[in-house]
């Protein structure tokens, strides 16, 4: 099987949406993604023998990469490209000269913690309230991972 990265383009939206609504409760919507792209944020899709497996948003400024979204289609989950995904992120932000990258991850997510953790992010806080939920608000954990 074959994967390859691309810059995620306007067409891509759709495919990105649909993902995003089945892998999250509360998922981006595809204004979220649109004005990403329109901010010129880091915006990159996997693909897999041709189809739309994956994506990645990310940040890069004054010295810093801030991940906004990693995700892979359900069906595709736990077969490495998470890792794929993450791996070109890091390299794509220390490219761009960032020093740090951050992120936030639900608490609940306990297997994209075990994602970052493997690939070296340190847990260095928690945000109170900053997922919605169904019930209320979720934590997020802020990890961290330094570049150089």
């Amino acid at each position: 099987m074959t994967t390859r990265m691309r810059q995620m383009e306007a067409a891509d939206l759709d495919g990105v949406e649909a993902i995003e609504r089945v892998i999250y409760s509360h998922p981006w919507t595809r204004g979220n993604f649109a004005d990403s792209l329109a901010a010129g944020y880091h915006c990159w899709v996997l693909e897999r023998d041709g189809q739309l497996a994956g994506y990645a948003v990310t940040m890069i400024a004054a010295g810093e990469a801030h991940l906004l979204n990693l995700s892979v289609a359900a069906p595709l989950q736990r077969q490495g490209l998470g890792s794929e995904l993450l791996r070109f992120v890091l390299q794509l932000a220390r490219d761009c000269a960032a020093v740090t990258i951050y992120l936030e991850v639900r608490e609940s997510n306990t297997a994209a913690r075990a994602l970052y953790a493997r690939h070296g992010f340190s847990e260095v806080g928690v945000r109170k309230g900053y997922y919605p939920a169904t019930a209320s608000r979720e934590d997020a954990v802020t990890m961290t991972k330094v570049l150089i």
